[in-house]
């Protein structure tokens, strides 16, 4: 009966953080770069039972054996093991702004070890100086002429130095190169990630990696292609009318679990007041 409390209340927290992940989601179904985040939830190690019997062995003193019968397996609950973003493309959609930049996948190498396919960030600059990775080109020219992430980051050419710009009236290649007229000013640095799934999420759509190292240039590293486009924004890549049908099956599937802890309360209840009354 207690193992029940713990079974169901480990599903109930299981699917309360998946709500919690899935409205995040759809918080910022708007927000330019967003990559949306998956759930992986798991069930912990299953209890194998049995009951002890005594059997008593025909001999002239009647020696006693105790045996082992099997009753069967017992799940002990489910917990969300961990979320991983979701890094494929974010549909495109156009600003006209020249300080918006949209980073376009191309091809991108899968690792040989886990099959999952690489993925390529802008390279930014945070407060503390460190690198961190974001697909969010909403860029702007701060007071100082430098060209910047919605954070206040400064986004980083290829040689990782910060861009600075006379003014907003400028272009940019597919390449990336930012043009002021005839002259070549920069190149927007653009960073590779063979295991995205091992980047540690910041918040606000930035990516850091696990040791601090900073990632590969992304022109460096073999059989890479990406384009940029000036005037559009990379969207999320929330899909709001799945994220809706998800969060309501994680909330019945909540509520389902509310239900049998409500029956397993009712049952200790009578337990305690109706069969153990001494009349």
């Amino acid at each position: 009966m207690f193992r029940g409390f713990y079974t169901v209340g480990s599903g109930m927290i299981a699917q309360q953080r998946k709500t919690e992940m899935l409205a995040n989601n759809m918080a910022n179904a708007n927000t330019p770069g967003f990559k949306a985040e998956q759930a992986s939830i798991r069930s912990f190690p299953e209890m194998y039972m049995s009951s002890i019997e005594t059997a008593r062995i025909p001999t002239a003193n009647g020696f006693q054996m105790k045996g082992l019968s099997p009753v069967g397996a017992v799940s002990t609950g489910v917990y969300m093991q961990e979320t991983l973003p979701l890094f494929i493309q974010g549909q495109l959609r156009e600003t006209e702004l020249t300080t918006d930049v949209a980073l376009i996948d191309g091809l991108l190498p899968a690792d040989a070890e886990t099959g999952i396919q690489g993925a390529i960030f802008f390279r930014l600059e945070n407060e503390g100086g460190n690198e961190v990775y974001s697909k969010n080109g909403n860029f702007t020219l701060d007071a100082n002429g430098f060209l910047t992430h919605p954070m206040g980051y400064y986004v980083l050419d290829s040689n990782g130095q910060r861009i600075a710009l006379p003014n907003d009236d400028f272009q940019i290649t597919p390449e990336g190169v930012i043009m002021a007229g005839e002259t070549a000013v920069a190149t927007i640095g653009v960073s590779f990630a063979g295991r995205p799934d091992t980047l540690l999420k910041q918040g606000n759509g930035l990516f850091a990696t696990e040791d601090g190292a900073n990632l590969p240039d992304a022109n460096g590293v073999a059989g890479v292609t990406y384009t940029m486009q000036q005037g559009y924004l990379e969207g999320s890549n929330v899909d709001a009318a799945r994220t809706m049908t998800d969060m309501l099956t994680a909330y019945r599937a909540f509520e389902a679990n509310q239900k049998i802890l409500q029956a397993y309360d009712r049952s200790m209840e009578k337990a305690v007041t109706e069969v153990g009354r001494v009349n």
